[in-house]
């Protein structure tokens, strides 16, 4: 891992949870050189909040109904309690890192996706340049899913950005060499439950139009279709698991990967 890569990575609320050596992982690809870019989520610890406040988390092929009241506790999970413990925990392991979210800069702008869906968004505008600026300076862009919904009318409002989905676009306006999803699967699976280890663009396509793929696969799945057209290459791998992201980046057999159009 001599030559130096920008590879933007998603944590899996669901890795977090586990012990694994991702963060550890982390900081020594960028001990080696290498730009990395992290995108992370927080679905467990945004339903437990959501729970506490007497809130029913709810979900949509894999993305979370999100009314007023479980906006503001995304925003503050995100963005607050989970970005700044995993700067804390990356500068205690010896690295560097900032977090921010999507709003900051006007990073990332979108408009609501889907009215069923409550304040959640599709992406329709990236500025790479905050990301750019802070990997100029030496540090790791640790980067919440929120974004800032633009209005015809004065004023904006935010919107909860599915990770998975931020995430691709970012890899695709940074032209990153490299998209990986570390989440709490082996990867894509077929119809009998069997690791697929290789996919184009089309057939993850089919795999999401024949239901094959489902729940949380499908965000990931589509954001590697739009990362792909810009970036060589896309991969989802299992993060539960001591070492993987280092060994993801030295074995193309780990987990599926995504590559081209056809």
């Amino acid at each position: 891992m001599n030559t130096k890569r920008t590879i933007v990575i998603k944590i899996g609320g669901s890795t977090l949870e586990s012990n694994d050596t991702t963060l550890s992982d982390i900081v020594s690809l960028q001990d080696s050189g290498n730009e990395i870019v992290v995108v992370h989520g927080g679905g467990p610890l945004i339903s437990d909040w959501m729970k506490r406040q007497g809130l029913l988390p709810r979900f949509i092929k894999g993305l979370r109904v999100t009314d007023s009241a479980s906006l503001e506790i995304a925003v503050a999970v995100l963005a607050g309690l989970i970005n700044k413990q995993l700067v804390s925990t990356i500068a205690s392991l010896g690295g560097r890192a900032i977090g921010l979210s999507g709003v900051d800069g006007n990073m990332l702008q979108g408009q609501i996706s889907n009215p069923d869906l409550g304040f959640v968004g599709r992406i329709t505008k990236v500025d790479p340049n905050p990301i750019l600026g802070i990997l100029q300076a030496g540090y790791i862009p640790m980067i919440a899913p929120v974004a800032i919904a633009e209005t015809e009318q004065a004023g904006s409002f935010l919107l909860n950005i599915n990770g998975d989905i931020a995430a691709g676009h970012l890899a695709w306006a940074l032209k990153a060499d490299e998209l990986i999803f570390l989440t709490d699967v082996a990867g894509v699976l077929d119809s009998s439950g069997r690791l697929i280890s290789r996919l184009t663009a089309r057939e993850a396509r089919g795999l999401i139009t024949a239901g094959i793929a489902h729940g949380g696969m499908i965000p990931k799945l589509e954001s590697c279709i739009v990362a792909i057209e810009r970036v060589p290459k896309a991969r989802i791998l299992d993060g539960r698991h001591p070492g993987t992201l280092i060994k993801a980046l030295n074995n193309d057999t780990l987990g599926t990967q995504i590559i081209g159009k056809y």
